[in-house]
């Protein structure tokens, strides 16, 4: 594919009507998702942990778009309690949800743990989106086109699950971690497409990854070398966020996008480029891992999914 071949967000097919929630939307990548889904007509809720800078990025998106369709939302995904209040909340004023684009997360920043004392990568990262989509799972359901987007990284193909110390108690690697939650973000939305497949569910599950982009993900949460080395050493090779939004917005809203599919940049090791289908590790499409991350994930957030067969999603 050619460059001047490449998907674009100018192919974004008409959003209106449809309603989306991005997880981390107040900057860098889930920004510009917002931005690009609201300039073709998408109604987005911003799922933020700071509700301030949500106003901002609202602020800024309505001064370059008037009438743009937009709410903020306060979610904490570290926080069990803060995804279980944001999606009552949102189940009491939204009948259905077309699009979850579960889009936030945190790179390697030193040892701490969540509110239900997990390791606050793995629970950020992953427990806190698992938990969100399976709360949402029958709003979505019911959906125009229905999807859950989950972002991982190309950091998924070093990454592994550490089921014996998964808190990081006795060893604890920023970068490791991270690599974990990337790695569990890629497996869970593998499963999910097995199971959401099992049923004849109307929702599909797609992955997506950015390559390598620009934002505040890399200058944070991150320390020392890892903090010099992606957010300062690499930037001027690192695409715009803008750019890097590119694969989960195809994800998200091309009409030939299918459940299972990998979403990723089509340049050289996955970097930088338009948006291609790539190739999922072949430890993170193992049936196995799949289910014994699925069946932790369950008692962790102690959510469980209610899969509804085609006859009630009709």
């Amino acid at each position: 594919m050619t460059q001047q071949q490449r998907w674009t967000a100018e192919q974004i097919p008409d959003q209106t009507k449809r309603v989306f929630v991005v997880t981390g939307a107040n900057s860098g990548l889930g920004l510009a998702t917002t931005r690009a889904l609201v300039r073709r007509g998408g109604h987005v809720i911003l799922a933020v942990r700071d509700e301030e800078k949500g106003r901002r990025a609202v602020a800024e998106i309505a001064a370059e778009q008037p009438g743009a369709r937009l709410e903020v939302r306060h979610i904490d995904l570290a926080d069990i309690d803060s995804v279980r209040a944001f999606a009552h909340q949102l189940r009491a004023d939204h009948p259905r949800l077309d699009v979850l684009v579960n889009n936030a997360g945190v790179m390697a920043p030193p040892r701490s743990l969540s509110a239900q004392g997990h390791e606050l990568q793995f629970a950020s990262n992953h427990l806190g989106h698992f938990a969100l989509t399976g709360l949402l799972l029958d709003l979505l359901a019911d959906g125009n086109d229905p999807r859950v987007v989950t972002v991982s990284s190309t950091n998924h193909r070093q990454g592994r699950l550490f089921f014996d110390d998964l808190a990081g108690e006795r060893t604890y690697s920023p970068m490791a971690f991270y690599n974990q939650s990337k790695f569990a973000n890629a497996v869970f939305g593998q499963e999910l497409h097995r199971r959401l497949s099992e049923v004849g569910s109307p929702v599909r599950s797609v992955l997506a990854h950015p390559g390598y982009a620009a934002t505040n993900l890399q200058t944070s949460a991150p320390v020392g070398m890892v903090k010099l080395l992606f957010g300062r050493i690499l930037t001027p090779f690192a695409q715009s966020p803008d750019q890097g939004a590119l694969p989960q917005l195809y994800a998200a809203t091309d009409p030939d996008v299918e459940g299972g599919q990998f979403i990723g940049p089509d340049g050289l090791g996955e970097l930088r480029g338009g948006p291609t289908r790539v190739q999922l590790s072949p430890a993170a499409a193992d049936a196995g891992t799949g289910r014994r991350l699925w069946e932790l994930s369950e008692q962790l957030t102690d959510v469980r999914f209610a899969f509804r067969p085609p006859s009630s999603c009709a």
